[in-house]
């Protein structure tokens, strides 16, 4: 019994779920606050909404990974997570684009609600991040590193386009299954006529070059005592 409660707790370390669960109680607590102080619930409600959602794409990959570990070299289980986790991917890092929303208002102080917005938009970048090294190492076991950052790049293409088609063109990601011809069409154009689509060029590839240098700054790092370990084990 011992031994599967540390199995479990050393799955949700490797998945930084306490980090994330910590960030996601600040933030629901900062929104909480604001309803309290101000009597309205309907302003920023969106936040909560966009949180659950950048949560689904986390969830998925924490699926796969736990499906690789019980049932291993068995990557066809890997597949519906998996599909789930790219459709959902940019409902994580589109909490940044809630800042849209900032402006000083009568009923709670600005600087409050620029705290609100950063906690909802960081949690969004953490569960991103944590979501996508655990993908990329999925893919890593199977294809080998250079595959898995290849894949890891191109997700974080598709959620520059992603954020773009939902903030600029209002998008969900499940329109995926019921509008897939549409959402092709909103991305295709733009490469047909490039001179005409400066926004979405500007806006997908600024926002992707973010979400790398997020990615490579949290997702590279290393624990003090694994240097250690590793350099005794040398």
């Amino acid at each position: 019994m011992k031994k599967t409660i540390f199995c479990i707790y050393r799955f949700l370390v490797d998945q930084s779920f306490y980090p994330i669960t910590l960030s996601t109680i600040y933030a629901l607590t900062l929104y909480s606050g604001r309803v309290v102080g101000s009597g309205a619930w309907v302003i920023y409600a969106n936040l909560v909404w966009n949180l659950i959602l950048a949560w689904i794409p986390y969830g998925s990959s924490m699926l796969a990974d736990g499906l690789n570990r019980l049932f291993p070299r068995k990557w066809w289980w890997l597949v519906p997570p998996s599909v789930i986790w790219l459709l959902f991917f940019p409902n994580a890092p589109y909490l940044l684009t809630d800042f849209f929303h900032l402006e000083p208002r009568y009923d709670s102080p600005f600087w409050y609600d620029m705290l609100l917005l950063i906690a909802f938009s960081f949690t969004g970048i953490f569960l991103a991040v944590a979501s996508l090294r655990t993908m990329q190492r999925l893919v890593s076991s199977y294809a080998g590193k250079y595959v898995g950052w290849a894949f890891a790049i191109f997700a974080l293409i598709l959620g520059g386009v992603g954020i773009y088609l939902g903030r600029f063109e209002r998008w969900n990601s499940w329109d995926m299954l019921t509008q897939p011809e549409r959402i092709l069409a909103d991305v295709l154009v733009p490469m047909i006529d490039p001179l005409n689509s400066l926004r979405f060029f500007g806006f997908s590839s600024l926002f992707t070059i973010f979400l790398l240098i997020c990615y490579l700054m949290f997702a590279t790092m290393r624990r003090p005592d694994e240097k250690i370990v590793s350099n005794v084990g040398d």
